[in-house]
């Protein structure tokens, strides 16, 4: 039986952390690497919210980087379920840079996700709903529609040129 539907506010997380000499390069500009990862983990702590279920990513749409993130600056991560589909869901998160000495914050990235939900047999499984509430939550579930469309086509296109590929 599935779980009764959820709003984005019933998941979504807002994370903080402060960065480190060991998650710099010498210049000290934190790594993508690092960001990536504090971005894959928020993302899946909200889409485990969100299903009440074990997950694992299946894709990372998009990345993008903005501006650097230094040494000591704070990381603070939003994220919130944009759309669900049967078996899967994409959450988007938002990363921004705070200088804690000034206050100053600077939007670094933004990337989308898409996480599978598994049952306790390891297979995927039906995730609950999603309420959307404001115009706001329509428009980025509409966009996420079309993300997912996109990426649909694209790994159509990926497995039918396999074939064709010399290795």
């Amino acid at each position: 039986m599935p779980k009764p539907a959820k709003t984005k506010a019933e998941s979504s997380l807002i994370s903080a952390m402060q960065m480190q000499p060991q998650d710099a390069n010498p210049a000290g500009n934190v790594h993508g690497g690092v960001i990536m990862k504090q971005v894959d983990t928020t993302a899946g702590i909200v889409a485990i919210r969100h299903t009440g279920m074990n997950v694992v990513t299946a894709s990372i749409d998009r990345l993008d980087f903005y501006f650097p993130v230094y040494v000591g600056d704070l990381l603070i991560l939003s994220a919130s379920v944009n759309m669900v589909g049967r078996t899967s869901l994409e959450v988007g998160v938002r990363v921004e840079a705070e200088d804690p000495r000034t206050g100053n914050k600077r939007h670094t990235a933004s990337a989308y996700l898409t996480f599978v939900a598994l049952g306790p047999d390891g297979k995927p499984a039906q995730v609950p709903g999603l309420i959307l509430e404001t115009e706001e939550e329509k428009r980025r579930h509409e966009e996420a529609g079309q993300r997912r469309k996109t990426r649909l086509a694209e790994k159509k296109r990926e497995a039918e040129n396999w074939g064709k590929r010399d290795n």
